[in-house]
C-alpha cells in the first residue's frame, strides 16, 4: 500500500536507491534536496532528514528567502518512490514560478498515478492546516506534470518565465 510518510532515517538505503534511479545531480521537485546534503554517509543523512524536519516546524523560522516547507516520501513498504512538499506560504519566487506544492516521482515508479494520489493527498493537508488556495506549477515541457494538475482540477491562470524557465501556474480553491 502507498502512503505518504515523513521522512525518516530508517529509509537511508532506499533514499539512496531512489537517488540512483533518479541520477546524482538532478534536481528533484518536492524533495528539498540542496547541492550541500550528503546522502552517502549516515549522519550526513540523518542531516538532511533532520532538516527537511526543521523546515516543516513553524517555531523554527526558515532561511532568508525560504518559507516554513513540509516534506513527505511516497513510499511502499520500505521502498521511496517519490517525494511531495508543501509551503506553507509565497514569496515572490514561489508566486511566480514554485508554487505551493512541489513533487517527484522517481524514474522506475512513474506512470502509476502516484503523483496525481499525493497532489490530491496534499491539497488535503493545505486545507487542513488553513491555506484557502494553493498554487501548483510546471515547465511548460513537463506535459506529464501539466495532466496530473489538469487532472486534479488546477485552474490554468497563465505561463510566466523567469530564472525556471516558461512556467505554468495553476490555482486550486481549498474552501
Amino acid at each position: 500500500m502507498t502512503e505518504l510518510i515523513e521522512p525518516t532515517t530508517a529509509l537511508h538505503r532506499s533514499w539512496l536507491a531512489s537517488l540512483e534511479d533518479w541520477g546524482r545531480g538532478v534536481h528533484q521537485d518536492g524533495s528539498g534536496i540542496r547541492d550541500f546534503d550528503d546522502f552517502d554517509s549516515p549522519e550526513g543523512f540523518a542531516r538532511f532528514v533532520r532538516r527537511l524536519h526543521d523546515e516543516a516546524d513553524p517555531d523554527i523560522d526558515p532561511e532568508p528567502g525560504r518559507v516554513d516547507t513540509a516534506y513527505w516520501w511516497m513510499a511502499e513498504g520500505d521502498t521511496i518512490l517519490g517525494s511531495i512538499s508543501l509551503r506553507h506560504e509565497l514569496n515572490d519566487f514561489l508566486l511566480e514560478q514554485g508554487g505551493n506544492i512541489g513533487y517527484g516521482v522517481r524514474p522506475s515508479a512513474r506512470g502509476r498515478g502516484l503523483a496525481g494520489w499525493a497532489l490530491h493527498e496534499v491539497l488535503g493537508k493545505a486545507r487542513d492546516r488553513g491555506l484557502s488556495k494553493a498554487l501548483v506549477t510546471c515547465h511548460v515541457t513537463n506535459p506529464a506534470s501539466r495532466r496530473v494538475i489538469e487532472r486534479a482540477g488546477g485552474v490554468f491562470e497563465d505561463i510566466r518565465d523567469g530564472r525556471l524557465g516558461p512556467t505554468r501556474r495553476y490555482w486550486f480553491d481549498l474552501r
